[in-house]
């Protein structure tokens, strides 16, 4: 036989579960490069820890002079002669500082310098030998030429000079305009050369004057990314298939003294080009991205790093904090428009983007944004944190797993920015952010419509049976409500009709259903209100159980409670409670004890009902109020769980049919203040019984001959019959019980 098998319904949890697997696979066919807009809100996330963290201490290695607004106000507007530049390095250099760097481009001659205006003029003087002559003279001329006093000035400490390349053809490129080598480059892995990495092509470069000869060259340029933002800095670019350093790494490579830098191409795959790990300096190891980019470990807004004016340093002040220091030489002028946006900054100055490099550099702590690790860490927090979350929302209920789902979250947040960001390790957020939040809504959606469903279903399934309190602490409580099979303590009561099947035989069908509908509904109303549930039917009998499915600690009084109301109701009578022109009587049985309790059925239908012994006994017990002609009877373990304002009296202690073990049944009685005799007629009552359980019998039956004297109870008749029964044929082993069955 071909067996079909069903598919997996959704639910919560497997759309969680779901929803985790799809992410990967999304994030997967992505490939090696982030979506631009993903890797927006990577950035985004990264600036915000940024001033989170706020502002670092720096090294206090380097320091910038400063051509301000108040220097350009003191020494004239930009560009200064070249002999002011000159001066201006010479003062610097006589501090002996470490490395001086230009964040400045002399790309052309000085047009003020004397010699060059004397050489402008030279064709209306000719001939005319004492111009020559001054021309010619070399002490003149390293007072003519500003230029060459730049140059000699740049000779007195190890000095890099900054230039900048050009990534859009002109047409202007001329083929021997190159970056002079100053140092030696190359690349680790033998099979690799250059034109194969994964370095941004420059087009041409726009280069200082060739007389300006300094210790090296690096060039200044910064790229900022699709929002305008400064974050990462080139150290190397490359230029017709050769590399040159950046103005910052030259810097720090002439104050450490290295002389070779070595390219780490990743050696993963087949990729090409091929990605770079980093650069290193001697022993010195500096992680980039593909691309040799730093990511910058910016350590504040404007003014993190020390600035010192030109003019000041023109007039000999503060030099003497320059000594030992990578110096910088630039600008924060606004009118020079050397201004560029930070994650601390909109307006931070060009050379302090410099600045923030070298310190980096010297302190080794540059931000790391490494692929493979963010790939890894991404797809185990998705699983994991996907994982917890789905557990959380689908089990916890929704204001507990909504509080969990945030902090799982935030939380994720507070472990990359601790454990990775701090310690200068990135980790692109994006990618888990959104997946998680994919699955709190999944979840929270399918939590939506399935607590519809479960709420319906209670509703549907209780609201006929239970008490609206009740029905609304399940719906408030879902949790609360356990539906699989369980022992529990209950209170079970069966209520029937006295002699309905002969009074039915005389009635029509219709007045019948009428009657029985008129019956129920006023019993279940009682029922429910004294916090029961209704659990069934049963021709004209009606099985009601207390302390389930919710836990009630007054089950039992609650269970006589109703019960007397409901005797109470039927014996005020009314048209709706007449069966054949006659009023009715009703008989019930109640009983608490260990029941199993829970959903029984299969899979399409089932209820919520009790099972056991102790419901039996209940039945039984309401079989009885027949024989002792009695509205309510309870047994003993009902009757030691009523308060002491509900008082009992004992009827008998009896053996049913289908137990072994007698039960003592009693008999609850209206609270009210008891009469004098009513006092005496329940004391001599007791004593009869007693009596009666003792095998007294000729005492008893005097005793229950005395109370029938006034009052004709059947109770009195039914035991001075019986003791008379005991008398006539003695018991052997008496135990005071009564077999019935």
């Amino acid at each position: 036989m071909l067996s079909v098998t069903k598919p997996l319904r959704p639910t919560p949890f497997r759309a969680g579960i779901g929803v985790i697997l799809l992410s990967c696979l999304l994030w997967y066919s992505f490939g090696y490069e982030k979506p631009l807009l993903f890797a927006a809100i990577d950035e985004k996330i990264v600036d915000a820890m940024f001033r989170l963290r706020g502002q670092q201490p720096t090294t206090g290695q380097v320091v910038i002079v400063d051509i301000d607004e108040q220097s350009l106000k003191e020494h004239g507007q930009w560009p200064w002669p070249r002999h002011k530049v000159a001066e201006l390095t010479r003062r610097i250099a006589s501090a002996a500082p470490l490395v001086i760097g230009f964040d400045i481009l002399f790309a052309e001659s000085d047009r003020t310098s004397p010699a060059t205006l004397l050489n402008a003029y030279r064709p209306l003087l000719d001939p005319c030998p004492a111009l020559e002559r001054l021309l010619g003279d070399p002490a003149a001329r390293h007072t003519l030429d500003h230029d060459l006093q730049l140059a000699e000035a740049l000779e007195l400490s190890p000095t890099v000079l900054g230039y900048m390349f050009l990534f859009r053809e002109d047409n202007l490129k001329v083929a021997d305009a190159v970056p002079f080598p100053s140092l030696d480059i190359s690349i680790v892995g033998s099979d690799t050369d250059f034109s194969s990495l994964r370095l941004i092509k420059a087009y041409r470069p726009l280069l200082n004057i060739a007389q300006l000869n300094a210790s090296s060259q690096g060039f200044f340029n910064v790229f900022p990314d699709q929002g305008g933002t400064v974050r990462k800095v080139p150290l190397f670019l490359m230029l017709d298939g050769l590399p040159y350093p950046s103005l910052a790494f030259e810097m720090y490579r002439l104050g450490i003294g290295e002389q070779e830098a070595r390219l780490h191409p990743s050696e993963v795959g087949d990729q090409s080009p091929r990605p770079l790990l980093g650069v290193s300096l001697g022993r010195q190891f500096i992680r980039t991205d593909d691309f040799a980019h730093l990511a910058v470990n910016f350590r504040g807004p404007y003014n993190t790093f020390p600035y010192l004016p030109a003019a000041e340093v023109m007039r000999g002040q503060g030099v003497e904090g320059l000594r030992g220091k990578y110096v910088l030489v630039g600008s924060s002028a606004s009118g020079l428009m050397d201004l560029i946006t930070t994650p601390f900054s909109s307006r931070l100055p060009g050379v302090e983007a410099q600045a923030n490099v070298i310190d980096n550099l010297i302190a080794g702590d540059a931000m790391a944004w490494e692929n493979y690790t963010e790939i890894g860490l991404t797809y185990a927090l998705i699983a994991g944190a996907g994982l917890l979350m789905v557990i959380a929302l689908v089990y916890l209920g929704p204001f507990a797993g909504f509080s969990v789902g945030l902090s799982i979250l935030g939380g994720i947040v507070v472990l990359v920015y601790n454990l990775l960001f701090l310690r200068h390790q990135m980790l692109g957020l994006s990618y888990i952010l959104l997946s998680l939040l994919a699955v709190f809504m999944t979840v929270t959606l399918f939590n939506y419509v399935f607590e519809g469903r479960r709420k319906s279903f209670i509703r549907r399934a209780f609201s006929h049976y239970l008490a609206p309190s009740v029905v609304s602490e399940l719906l408030r409580n879902p949790e609360k409500l356990n539906l699989t099979v369980e022992s529990r303590e209950v209170t079970v009561l069966f209520c029937d009709i006295r002699n309905f099947t002969s009074l039915s035989e005389t009635t029509s069908a219709s007045q019948l259903g009428h009657f029985l509908n008129s019956y129920f509904s006023l019993l279940t109303e009682i029922i429910i209100k004294h916090q029961g549930m209704v659990d069934k039917y049963i021709g004209d009998a009606i099985m009601a159980v207390w302390n389930t499915p919710l836990d009630d600690p007054r089950h039992a009084a609650n269970a006589v409670a109703a019960a007397m109301a409901m005797v109470e109701t039927v014996g005020r009578g009314g048209v709706d409670l007449q069966l054949a022109g006659q009023a009715i009587e009703i008989g019930i049985g109640i009983n608490t004890g260990m029941v199993s309790a829970g959903n029984f059925g299969s899979s399409r239908r089932f209820d919520h009902t009790v099972l056991g012994d102790n419901v039996n006994l209940a039945s039984r017990i309401e079989g009885l109020t027949k024989y002792y002609r009695r509205p309510i009877l309870l047994s003993q373990s009902t009757r030691l769980l009523l308060p002491a304002s509900l008082p009992c009296r004992f009827i008998d202690r009896v053996l049913v049919k289908g137990r072994n073990r007698a039960v003592d049944l009693f008999e609850p009685l209206v609270e009210e203040e008891p009469r004098e005799e009513d006092r005496l007629t329940k004391k001599a009552y007791e004593t009869a019984v007693e009596d009666y359980l003792q095998g007294r019998f000729a005492d008893a039956r005097q005793g229950f001959a005395r109370l029938r004297q006034p009052d004709e109870n059947w109770l009195y008749q039914l035991y001075e019959e019986r003791c008379a029964e005991l008398l006539a044929n003695p018991p052997q082993n008496w135990q005071g019980v009564h077999r019935h069955g």
